[in-house]
């Protein structure tokens, strides 16, 4: 839904470091900064997480809540540990929570001006097992009895085809 997000933040050179550090883990580095107007956008291939200042001292965007979302639930542990690394607060350690739903694993750190960041992983690891194989195999070939118009993101018909 969204192409990208920013943020006002009260310290522009401390909040860099920290979502730096934090959003390491998932595979986000700087791709654009305006350094002149301490702005900073960090993504995976282009620019989807800005931050920067407040038109004035008393102007940020704080208390937001902010959810990235994870691979795999080893991607949730680790960037809770580079949040909390970073200086950022506990706002719940990474696990299942089922309130959500069955599945949802995440994590919750609160960041320099009180933002509630958070990072969750939707699918158990032997979802991920399994959605991951065909794709693997059929990129080098070796499944030549899958179905092609198969919906992989269906586990139940996929399982039919191929089991």
């Amino acid at each position: 839904m969204f192409d990208h997000i920013g943020i006002n933040v009260s310290d522009t050179v401390a909040s860099k470091a920290f979502y730096s550090t934090l959003l390491a883990p998932l595979g986000y580095a700087i791709k654009m900064e305006f350094p002149e107007q301490k702005v900073h956008a960090w993504g995976r291939f282009a620019p989807q997480f800005w931050i920067m200042p407040g038109r004035d001292a008393s102007r940020h965007s704080g208390p937001v809540h902010i959810a990235f979302s994870a691979k795999n639930r080893t991607q949730v542990d680790a960037f809770y540990e580079a949040g909390l690394k970073a200086g950022g607060k506990d706002n719940g350690k990474p696990g299942l929570r089922k309130d959500y739903h069955r599945f949802y694993y995440g994590a919750f750190v609160e960041d320099l001006d009180g933002n509630n960041v958070e990072c969750v992983c939707h699918y158990p690891p032997v979802l991920i097992a399994l959605m991951s194989w065909p794709a693997i195999a059929g990129y080098v070939g070796t499944v030549p009895f899958v179905d092609t118009r198969t919906d992989f993101r269906d586990c139940r018909s996929w399982s039919r085809k191929v089991f």
